[in-house]
């Protein structure tokens, strides 16, 4: 009985571990005109299961004027 008292907290231990969301980073950097309808964009994610990174550049492809 102790055994499996042991087993199902583990588990459950580990149903929480896989259901808990790893924190993770949102990095925009939004430079582009706002009448600009097609910005030059770079997007990139990384996630390696611990920790995740996600970054978005956009820049106006056009110059002032």
């Amino acid at each position: 009985m102790r055994d499996r008292r042991i087993a199902v907290a583990v588990v459950v231990a580990l149903l929480f571990a896989i259901a808990v969301r790893h924190p993770s980073a949102d990095i925009r950097i939004i430079t582009h005109d706002q009448g600009d309808r097609s910005p030059g964009r770079v997007q990139a994610a990384v996630d390696v299961g611990l920790f995740g990174v996600s970054v978005l550049i956009t820049w106006t492809k056009r110059f002032a004027g």
